[in-house]
Parts: C-alpha cells; structure tokens; sequence
C-alpha cells in the first residue's frame, strides 16, 4: 500500500528536493504540495494523504497552528503530521508533540533517516530526534514537581497493567520490547497501548510520552531505570536516555 504524503513548506527549492526524494522511495508518493498552513490543512481534507511533512516557519497560518487544526479535525484523524523543521527549539518540540505532531525532526537529517521517519509515522509510531527529546526532557525538568494526586487523578482511568505499559512507552520501548520486559505477548501489549490512548484520549504514542511526564508517571531522577540494553536507537521512536528517567511506582 501507498503512503501519501503532503509537503508543506514555504520555499519551494525545498518541497522540490523532498518531492524528488520521496518519490524516489519504493511505497511514497508526493499527492500534494502546500505553501503555507492553510493550505496545508485544505489539502489535507482534500487530498487524504497519511503523512504529512510539515514545517513550522510559515506565512498566514504556522505549521503549529496547523497541525492544530489537522488534528482537531475528526474526518483527518488517521493523518499524521510530521515536523521538518531547521529549528529543532525546546519550546517548539513541546508545543508540535501538544499540538498532536506524531514527530519532530532537524532538517539536517539524512535522506534514509526521514523515508525511515514517514514510514514510522505513518504506521501510527512516533518519532523524535536525539536534540528533540533533549528539548522536551528540558521542558519538563523545568517545571514544578507535580503533586502525585494530581497525576494519580488523571491516570485513574487506566488499569495498573495500563499504567505500567505507558511508563514504558514514555521509556522508548517498542511494544516487542514491552511485551519481552512484561512477558507478554507482542499482540497484548499493543491492546493494553491502543486501550491506554483511548482512555487518556491521546492521539498517539507522542501524546502518551508528554501525559507520562506531565502525571509524574515518568520523571528525571528516578532510581529505577530500565535496564541499559532497552535504550531507544538515535532516530527510532519517542524516547529519553535511559539514564536520565524511571517509572514512578504504582501506587
């Protein structure tokens, strides 16, 4: 099957090489091309494409705000939007993984790294570069500690096994990877994900990862970690260095 993909980025040097480059991969097709974010999300109604490369630096309407309106749209929900952009900027991770991004990425990466990224986002993984996930470990280290009700509160809608696997998601873990850590099988951890996103109505995993550290359910300083060989690859899905986060115990 096809991925289509829609380019949105104001200079048009730009959207050509990435048009090249895509349909230049086997399975990728360029459907449509966009110059600002407006037309971004008009085409996105109107083409159907299932990835979306998005920039954020645009005229009439930014590719945050944007990705915004995609995301709030129930006839797109199964498009996903990827952020290219050259300012890979704490605060902008934040706000594009909030706003319902399913990965950011630095302009500077390489060919075979962002076919890599579409087909990832596109399968409903998310993604995010080695500096984006410093940017949004920064984020939250700079905020208050948040007081454990608050978290429990929001998470109260999930089972401990939920509350479990989302821990593990924000930890960079594959679901083959949380299956293996739980014993369990690759098939069930997927359910227990899929039924943690919908309980938490989070768009994807991106979205589990920023609840994950908004709860306290993972944070910076805990004495568990996950064990050294479970460390995210550079350029795979959402992670953090496995030194730097642990789950915070169920209550």
């Amino acid at each position: 099957m096809t991925i289509r993909v829609l380019l949105a980025d104001d200079q048009t040097l730009i959207r050509s090489g990435f048009r090249v480059l895509v349909n230049s991969a086997p399975g990728l097709e360029v459907v449509a091309e966009a110059a600002n974010g407006r037309q971004a999300y008009e085409l996105a109604r109107t083409e159907r494409a299932d990835v979306i490369l998005m920039d954020i630096r645009m005229p009439e309407l930014d590719g945050l705000a944007a990705t915004r309106l995609i995301t709030a749209d129930e006839s797109l929900a199964g498009v996903k939007v990827l952020i290219l952009t050259t300012f890979e900027v704490d605060e902008y991770v934040f706000e594009a993984i909030r706003a319902g991004a399913s990965g950011f990425l630095g302009k500077s990466v390489e060919p075979d790294e962002l076919i890599s990224a579409i087909r990832v986002v596109a399968r409903g993984d998310a993604l995010l570069s080695p500096k984006a996930v410093r940017g949004l470990m920064n984020r939250f280290l700079a905020q208050p500690e948040l007081d454990p009700a608050t978290g429990s509160g929001e998470l109260s809608v999930l089972t401990e096994r939920e509350r479990e696997v989302v821990g593990l998601v924000a930890l960079g873990l594959s679901n083959d990877e949380i299956a293996e850590r739980l014993v369990l099988s690759p098939l069930t951890a997927k359910t227990h994900v899929n039924r943690a996103m919908v309980k938490l109505d989070a768009r994807d995993r991106a979205q589990l990862v920023v609840i994950a550290y908004r709860t306290g359910l993972v944070r910076a300083g805990s004495p568990q970690q996950p064990d050294s060989t479970q460390q995210p690859d550079s350029a795979q899905q959402i992670g953090v260095p496995a030194d730097e986060v642990g789950v915070r115990p169920t209550q």
